[in-house]
């Protein structure tokens, strides 16, 4: 049995069952057959690369060939629950309108983004004065298909930009649990080697952001031992 990706594994938990969802950019497929096999969702994928729609074509799986940069925009309005960039909005030539388009044909958008604030990422430039190479981004700088990174601070200026809310946030690493986060702490953007977001649009009335921890299993509150009874003294 071949190990799920550890950003795969989390948006399986974020996506309720029967929901419909758009994967952009889904590669070969692997996500979106995930989801339709656990979750029921009614799926569709939009891959730009001719090998990729093949493979999902093979898993029977719809997908259309397409750009997200540019076909986003005819797709219908909140047609989708939700939209899903995974590990790919660093690759959009127009992050901010691909993001936008996001919560502009789904209720809900679940993006993942390398963090190019990560501490290793700033070790690797302030010593040996080159293009980081990490797990995360594992790519030399010539070769790589990565045109517009970010920070955790600049990805969460850009939602602040777009009026998008933050429902969730994850830090993630190969081979370790989600950790919930709040992506606006500067230490998170020090730390966090990779993140998956939650967003939404926001509507007239609701708070400021609260990142909520949707990520994992869920934590049952602990019950307390019954405190033992006081034994009435007994009268002289």
């Amino acid at each position: 049995m071949s190990v799920i990706r550890e950003d795969f594994r989390e948006i399986l938990r974020l996506v309720r069952p029967g929901a419909r969802v758009l994967d952009v950019g889904c590669g070969e497929g692997e996500l979106l057959e995930l989801l339709q096999r656990e979750k029921g969702v009614d799926g569709q994928g939009l891959e730009i690369s001719q090998a990729g729609v093949s493979a999902c074509l093979a898993r029977g799986l719809a997908v259309v060939q397409g750009d997200g940069d540019r076909d986003l925009d005819h797709f219908p309005t909140r047609a989708f629950d939700y939209a899903i960039l995974s590990k790919t909005l660093q690759q959009m030539r127009e992050p901010r309108h691909v993001l936008s388009e996001l919560l502009r044909i789904a209720d809900q958008a679940i993006v993942s983004v390398p963090n190019f604030g990560h501490w290793r990422m700033r070790v690797s430039l302030m010593t040996r004065g080159r293009m980081p190479e990490t797990r995360a981004l594992p790519d030399p700088w010539w070769a790589t298909a990565n045109i517009h990174l970010c920070t955790l601070r600049d990805f969460t200026d850009l939602c602040e930009d777009l009026d998008l809310r933050i429902d969730a946030c994850a830090a993630l690493a190969n081979g370790k649990a989600a950790r919930p986060i709040d992506p606006k702490r500067p230490l998170e953007n020090w730390r966090s080697e990779s993140a998956l977001f939650l967003l939404s649009r926001r509507t007239e009335g609701q708070p400021d952001d609260v990142p909520k921890d949707l990520f994992g299993e869920v934590a049952l509150p602990k019950s307390e031992p019954p405190k033992p009874k006081r034994r009435a003294r007994a009268k002289a």
